[in-house]
């Protein structure tokens, strides 16, 4: 059974339009700096897994589209590049501290599910996003959530 995950990205970073352009139109995820989010991409996030790709520090933020997990979680090679601001000194090859996993583009939304809306939709009200001090960049989504922010995205 395919798990569900909200990726976040800032837009003018690296957007749901960005992947679709992508080689192949898949992307390294990289650069996540927390260590729960860490632990998610590390330990949970599996190939197949759906993705809601979500525009955050946006006018509004939103849920742009949805990709899926094509390559599971491995060292973040960000890590070990002194040049890359993702670089940790303190992080090694034999004992990274930092994940990333491969997505790719599967769909942009007709309509942006914008934050919100999502507040505003009474089968949302559990979701982790809208949890009162919710900052995570990778969060677990239920497979009713997926569903419903998927057919929220498919209207016009």
């Amino acid at each position: 059974m395919p798990r569900y995950w909200l990726l976040k990205s800032e837009p003018e970073a690296f957007s749901i339009d960005d992947l679709a352009r992508a080689k192949n139109q898949t992307t390294r995820w990289d650069g996540v700096r927390n260590y729960q989010a860490r632990n998610f991409l590390r330990d949970e996030i599996a190939v197949g897994d759906g993705v809601l790709f979500y525009h955050s520090n946006a006018d509004p933020p939103a849920v742009a589209g949805t990709a899926r997990v094509v390559r599971a979680g491995y060292p973040d090679p960000t890590q070990f590049d002194a040049k890359d601001g993702h670089h940790d000194p303190g992080s090694t090859s034999d004992a990274p501290r930092w994940f990333a996993v491969d997505i790719a583009f599967d769909a942009k939304f007709a309509h942006a599910v914008t934050l919100p809306e999502l507040r505003a939709d009474p089968a949302l009200a559990e979701m982790v996003l809208l949890r009162k001090g919710s900052r995570l960049s990778v969060q677990p989504v239920s497979a009713a959530e997926w569903k419903r922010i998927s057919k929220l995205g498919a209207r016009e």
